[in-house]
């Protein structure tokens, strides 16, 4: 695809490790590293087809999930045992995680009590999400980019392989998409994420929905929310910016 997409809503490679382990309900101090590896390796895959910008510390992480997945697979000798023992090769990615955590939670602090003094929102942090409260008085919490392709990847494995592999070129555009989407929001304040790819015809017309979606969210037309923690997924017009053009 041609269309690239640099957004400032991205989360870096910690964050996607954090996301996993809580959606997961994991033990940070005792994580399944094959796993994690795994869905974290299925996520950069999913970034590359999507063509979004993957920063060289995504695949720094993922070397070192494997190098610990690596270690902890091969089977060691007597005198190896003897040396390393009470060492877990899981040990400084816990310890890099726990010191990311302690910095995220405290700015995401002071951000919400920004916003809190702003009186556009209310925001409380929740199990690392924010609460979103639109004018309608109706309680979300703010979906992650990690909860998108979530929904993406059941997108792609849910739409039949004869119709997803159908070629159509150049037919569908990013600006095409966003407008549909405006007009779907004109008929109905929330419309749900999976919605959108209902009437997808192949892979290419199904990421460029994505894209749109992501645009709308830079531009901040749009939020992204759940009505539960890590719950399917509702587009909302942005109550800021409905209040500007009214």
């Amino acid at each position: 695809m041609s269309y690239k997409v640099k957004l400032n809503i991205f989360e870096g490679p910690l964050d996607l490790l954090l996301f996993l382990i809580k959606r997961e309900k994991i033990d940070i101090y005792d994580i399944p590293i094959a796993k994690i590896a795994a869905q974290y390796l299925e996520y950069i895959e999913l970034m590359k087809l999507l063509d979004l910008e993957i920063a060289g510390e995504y695949l720094v992480v993922a070397a070192t999930l494997m190098q610990i997945k690596s270690k902890m697979l091969l089977p060691k000798s007597e005198e190896e045992e003897e040396e390393e023992e009470g060492e877990d090769p899981r040990e400084e990615l816990v310890r890099r995680l726990l010191e990311y955590k302690k910095y995220k939670d405290a700015a995401d602090r002071l951000r919400e009590m920004h916003d809190e003094h702003k009186g556009v929102f209310l925001r409380e942090g929740t199990g690392g999400k924010e609460r979103i409260m639109p004018d309608d008085g109706a309680e979300y919490f703010e979906a992650s980019l990690f909860d998108l392709i979530i929904a993406f990847r059941k997108v792609l494995k849910e739409v039949p392989k004869d119709v997803f592999h159908r070629v159509v070129r150049n037919k569908f555009t990013v600006g095409d998409k966003i407008h549909q989407i405006y007009h779907l929001l004109a008929q109905s304040a929330r419309i749900y994420f999976l919605s959108l790819f209902e009437k997808a015809q192949d892979k290419d017309e199904a990421i460029v929905i994505f894209l749109a979606v992501l645009e709308l969210i830079k531009m901040r037309e749009i939020l992204v929310a759940q009505r539960q923690l890590y719950g399917e997924i509702e587009i909302i017009r942005n109550p800021e910016v409905v209040k500007k053009s009214s």
